[in-house]
């Protein structure tokens, strides 16, 4: 199981490295999360450098795919080479899911379609922009496709592959062990009621 974070220059390093933490919580074989680069590496908004751990070239293999924001993603969209990379996406056999503006490189890859979409505010007009209808509301999915909106939110997006891949019992278990001490339960509980309602049917 590979779920591929994409990870561009200027990256915003909650949506990354937040959905990283949590997504490995699941400690079983073959469990693999990695931060997806277009090179060896790459520097986040604020001047942090990583080293890519999977490149855009596994994108189309990946058993879900995860698109971070950054202060760069009106760059990325305009970027022939890198949108021709991620041409593999495809909801029908990964699950996608993308937080703030990285909801705008589903917009422009034709993968949202009709269907509205959560993001940041400043990136709302892009993606209206793009003919979406963008949400009031952290987190929304159809189907194998999710957003969310403000950085914050990576926990649900996180937690929403935890539930589709291996059940509502171990996404609780990875939101309970981030949340803070003394609100855990009512943390929980808040992230499942936000992402519940857009899980299939049991």
């Amino acid at each position: 199981m590979h779920i591929a974070i994409l990870t561009f220059p200027g990256f915003n390093e909650l949506d990354s490295f937040v959905a990283l933490g949590v997504l490995n919580r699941i400690k079983k074989p073959g469990w693999r999360v990695t931060l997806c680069c277009p090179g060896p590496t790459v520097t986040s908004m604020n001047g942090v450098v990583v080293h890519a751990q999977s490149a855009l070239a596994e994108v189309g293999a990946a058993d879900a795919v995860l698109v971070g924001s950054g202060i760069q993603t009106r760059e990325v969209v305009e970027d022939a080479g890198l949108m021709a990379a991620l041409r593999g996406l495809d909801p029908a056999r990964q699950l996608i899911g993308a937080q703030c503006s990285g909801t705008l490189v589903l917009a422009k890859l034709g993968l949202l379609g009709a269907v509205p979409a959560c993001t940041d505010l400043t990136t709302k007009p892009w993606v209206q922009a793009a003919s979406v209808e963008v949400l009031n509301q952290p987190f929304f999915a159809a189907g194998n496709v999710a957003t969310a909106g403000g950085c914050f939110s990576a926990p649900y997006l996180a937690a929403w592959l935890i539930a589709r891949l291996e059940g509502e019992d171990a996404a609780r278990a990875a939101l309970h062990y981030v949340a803070p001490v003394g609100e855990k339960d009512d943390y929980v509980a808040r992230a499942m009621g936000n992402i519940t309602p857009y899980l299939p049917p049991r």
